[in-house]
């Protein structure tokens, strides 16, 4: 029997295509996602800074760190959830993201939410 993680906040997103916002004459593709985080652990966590490496089809990299996510820094109890919606903008239609949430427990100790890599494309454009 495994033991339970105390510090553990599991991390899904999902994105989609704004072609509304997209300009692709100008090679300007912006894409919506969607991240929801689950608080797994044993113990509140409140979520301080976040960090995106994003990756176009060229191989272009860009970072993003800052603080909280939309203007936030919520604390998300055991069991509970917390989901918001923001936005990128690539000068490809395919790339990908990944990152991370830095995170500090209740009782003080920090650590980190991965999020795994997901793929921002325009419909019909990978199988």
């Amino acid at each position: 029997m495994s033991e339970p993680i105390k510090y553990q906040i599991e991390v899904t997103a999902e994105s989609t295509y704004l072609e509304e916002q997209s300009d692709e004459a100008a090679e300007q593709y912006v894409f919506a996602y969607r991240v929801r985080m689950t608080n797994t652990g044993e113990v509140p966590a409140k979520l301080i800074s976040r960090y995106w490496h994003i990756t176009d089809a060229t191989g272009a990299v860009q970072e993003v760190r800052g603080l909280g996510v939309i203007g936030e820094q919520p604390v998300i109890k055991p069991g509970q959830q917390f989901e918001y919606t923001s936005g990128v903008s690539l000068n490809t239609p395919v790339g990908t993201m990944r990152g991370s949430y830095q995170m500090v427990a209740e009782d003080g100790i920090p650590f980190e939410a991965d999020v795994p890599q997901f793929v921002l494309s325009i419909p019909r454009t990978l199988h």
